[in-house]
């Protein structure tokens, strides 16, 4: 029998098979072939003695938090109290580009802007729209629950920025665990301790702990400067095909850079990330 598995404490893994759910063992030959089972997977299973039989072919999987499968991840961005990181921002886009998983990118917290730094938060917003991302601020909750159905979609970003206050925002039955702030360190406490999978307007959403720091697994220098995705534009009108737009000269994404078509933020940190001395 076919399945996913939809949560995850310890070695128990929670299969979902149509409507039943199983909670089930892994084989141990993934331990000895070093392969884990992990929430998002598509398993094949006995259910009449729940074991894990085989792990069906993966399309992506993120690390950290660990889900695979993933159609789109919500990377939720808080802009004041944890004060907003366009680098952690940035690093996730990267990423998930690079996953090819769509990312959309939901604001917290701009109530407590005060009217000239709105202005300047919307016109960082703007800028994110105008390259291609889907962009929402969460109190746009009825915008939010159309984007989840027939979707697996994972939830990010930053230690309370509100992940799991918007969760239950758009669904109030699910009660899931949210904490304050933390005034020494500026940042949330976890209260997400498993990866689960939730359903949400026609389709599954994972609540997974909030997490500050990332790193560009798997990825070559050459895979972070294309997947910051505005530059594609200006690639082709560098004058050295590899050009990584940095030291060369006649480099079209500095000239885009100085004509301001490309954020100062978006550029410094892409120099941050590729920077391997």
């Amino acid at each position: 029998m076919e399945g996913i598995i939809i949560k995850n404490i310890s070695n128990d893994y929670t299969v979902r098979c149509d409507k039943n759910h199983y909670t089930c063992k892994p084989r141990g030959k993934f331990r000895k072939d070093k392969i884990s089972p992990v929430v998002g997977d598509y398993v094949e299973i006995d259910e009449k003695n729940n074991y894990i039989l085989e792990i069906k072919p993966r399309k992506n999987e993120l690390i950290r938090p660990t889900v695979s499968n993933i159609d789109q991840a919500v990377i939720i961005m808080s802009i004041a109290y944890p004060d907003f990181s366009d680098n952690l921002l940035d690093k996730l886009l990267v990423i998930l580009e690079f996953n090819n998983i769509k990312p959309i990118i939901c604001f917290t917290k701009l109530d407590l802007l005060k009217s000239d730094e709105r202005e300047e938060a919307n016109n960082f917003m703007n800028y994110y729209k105008h390259i291609g991302y889907e962009v929402y601020n969460n109190t746009e909750l009825e915008k939010i629950k159309n984007i989840f159905k027939d979707k697996v979609t994972v939830f990010t970003g930053q230690s309370g920025a509100g992940k799991s206050t918007l969760i239950n925002k758009l669904n109030p039955e699910l009660n899931l665990k949210t904490d304050e702030i933390s005034m020494a360190l500026g940042r949330g406490k976890h209260t997400t301790r498993h990866v689960e999978l939730i359903d949400l307007y026609g389709g599954l959403v994972a609540d997974t702990p909030g997490f500050s720091n990332v790193s560009f697994i798997g990825m070559e220098l050459s895979d972070i400067r294309d997947n910051f995705i505005e530059f594609n534009e200006y690639r082709d009108k560098c004058e050295y095909k590899d050009c990584m737009h940095n030291n060369e000269a006649n480099c079209a994404i500095k000239e885009a850079l100085e004509q301001g078509n490309i954020l100062m933020s978006r550029y410094k940190n892409y120099l941050k990330f590729t920077d391997r001395r």
